[in-house]
């Protein structure tokens, strides 16, 4: 296995939206966070990718000052206090929760109340949203007439018909099926796209591979990795998948020790020499290619060699109970 070690430079506080330094926090004998660095920079899609249990949502509570740390710092949006700049937020708790009776309109004007917009404006912004998201047709429709996934984009749109500067998503996929999750994921872009910070905590690697530039992997409280989902690939070498017309001569000796056929099939991790030397050997040796590829490793691939087999498993475990 092969690991990167490198980290790019810190970025300044002014690109930074969150900038949180060794987070602790304890409930009672039991340490939920454990010096927990995070670097959200301004403009960016970022992801903390995590089973439960790991600390996401006890890490997002820190950061939005609705608990305090035991220890360490943080900066939301520039200021040490996150509740005073609260109505720059947008946030989307893991426990969601609507008035049944509301009406969809009034329960967007209601969020956005919330953080500050008068209710007046609110409603306007609702009605324009919900026809902008094809669910004007719904905008007096109480919440208990919505499906779950319109209840879901409802909600949503609450988190940002204030206009915030960031915002803060928790678990924001759960219990969705898959074509609401994918008008979540345009949803989350579109805000990304007009500028907005946006950070969510996910236990579906999916997600995160293919909506954010940076994520952070959480386990057991403690992040040990950090940086960009590229980053986090490149910890591991590319796979080589060969089928070959013989199965053995001179050209088996380019291969790492040990590799066994699968019928005329070889499934190794790319030599450190690279590609070239390989393809060289196989020819040379008159190996009979008949076929090559060479893979990169996924996001799921890097988060089991950083966190562990046991992290991934209750990830996937958490995944299927979501989705049965």
């Amino acid at each position: 296995m092969w690991f990167k070690t490198s980290k790019p430079p810190a970025p300044d506080h002014c690109e930074l939206a969150i900038d949180a330094r060794g987070l602790i926090k304890n409930f009672g004998d039991f340490r939920a966070v454990d010096g927990v660095d995070l670097q959200v920079r301004t403009g960016s899609i970022f992801g903390i990718l995590g089973p439960n249990g790991a600390g996401k949502t006890t890490t997002l509570r820190m950061l939005l000052g609705i608990i305090e740390p035991d220890s360490g710092s943080r900066r939301l949006l520039d200021s040490l206090n996150p509740l005073d700049v609260a109505q720059m937020v947008g946030y989307l708790p893991e426990e969601r929760g609507l008035y049944p009776s509301m009406k969809a309109v009034e329960a967007i004007a209601f969020m956005g109340a919330l953080r500050g917009l008068s209710l007046g404006e609110g409603r306007k912004r609702a009605r324009a949203l919900m026809e902008e998201h094809d669910l004007g047709f719904a905008a007096d429709r109480q919440i208990r007439q919505l499906s779950k996934g319109m209840a879901q984009t409802v909600q949503l749109l609450g988190t940002f018909v204030h206009r915030p500067r960031l915002i803060v998503l928790d678990e924001p996929f759960s219990g969705l099926d898959a074509l609401n999750q994918q008008k979540l994921e345009r949803l989350i872009r579109a805000q990304a796209d007009a500028g907005v910070t946006i950070i969510f905590s996910t236990h579906v690697i999916a997600h995160a591979e293919r909506l954010c530039e940076e994520i952070a992997i959480i386990a057991g409280g403690k992040v040990p990795f950090h940086g960009a989902v590229e980053a986090a690939r490149d910890r591991l070498r590319p796979q080589v998948r060969l089928e070959t017309r013989t199965l053995d001569g001179p050209w088996r000796a380019a291969l790492p020790p040990g590799t066994q056929p699968q019928g005329h099939w070889w499934h190794f991790t790319l030599p450190e020499t690279g590609v070239e030397p390989l393809l060289r050997a196989l020819i040379e040796g008159d190996a009979g290619i008949q076929s090559l590829s060479i893979e990169r490793p996924g996001l799921h691939d890097a988060f089991v060699a950083i966190a562990g087999e046991a992290a991934a498993a209750e990830m996937a475990r958490e995944q299927r109970e979501h989705s049965a």
